[in-house]
């Protein structure tokens, strides 16, 4: 049976992946990996890869979509196919690296419950935003992983290297997924990792937000059927 290990992002818990796990639960081996209590992309990635004993397809969602390449990178020959949604290849940008920063400032000011309904707009789309229970599951998950999570999540983002160089080298079949109206991680920088992978697919969601495994879970779900047929 296919092992299948599920990388969540930022904020979020294995119910990010609810629907897929629910979906695909009796076809494959599904594992969701940890990305609490470390504050590196690399120690996250390293965590998966001490755990497997045989080989993987590894799917990831913004800040997953970075670990999951970490250990592309670490471990090829553990990889035999990849998962990229609503993420990039590229390091923050000075930038985005101050935003982060005075984010975890201000959620160590006691304000942490105030940090996810402003990071909601870009996190849903308008018209998911209207959906009071996937908001409520979304601010549940933001939660359950805690300031202390929150922050150590975040370094570990700004400290992430550029990945870009690592993506011409992989030979394992790769999907990437992105939704049209994505603020974090738009269309275009899908795009671009479509462009540098040897073997890969891209496919934009139209009406969907950052969160597409939870937006757009029959489509996540899909893509994720269409990469194991791959292999």
């Amino acid at each position: 049976m296919t092992k299948l290990i599920l990388v969540p992002g930022l904020l979020c818990t294995k119910q990010l992946f609810e629907k897929q796990i629910s979906a695909l639960k009796y076809d494959y081996e599904i594992e969701v990996a940890n990305t609490l209590g470390v504050n590196t992309i690399l120690e996250m990635a390293q965590e998966i890869i001490s755990k497997q004993n045989s080989n993987f397809v590894i799917c990831g969602l913004s800040m997953g979509g970075y670990v999951a390449q970490m250990v592309a990178h670490l471990a090829p020959e553990k990889i035999i196919g990849m998962g990229l949604f609503s993420t990039s290849g590229r390091a923050d940008t000075p930038e985005k690296k101050q935003q982060r920063e005075a984010l975890i400032e201000l959620s160590k000011l006691g304000k942490f419950k105030g940090v996810t309904p402003r990071l909601l707009p870009s996190l849903l789309s308008a018209e998911a935003l209207k959906n009071e229970a996937l908001v409520q599951d979304v601010m549940d998950m933001a939660a359950q992983v805690g300031q202390t999570n929150f922050t150590l999540q975040q370094e570990a983002i700004i400290g992430r290297p550029d990945f870009r160089p690592f993506a011409s080298t992989a030979k394992m079949p790769v999907e990437i997924l992105v939704g049209a109206l994505d603020q974090l991680t738009p269309p275009a920088l899908a795009e671009e990792l479509h462009s540098l992978f040897q073997d890969s697919h891209l496919t934009v969601l139209s009406g969907i937000g950052h969160l597409s495994s939870m937006e757009a879970p029959d489509d996540v779900t899909n893509t994720i059927k269409k990469l194991i047929s791959r292999l």
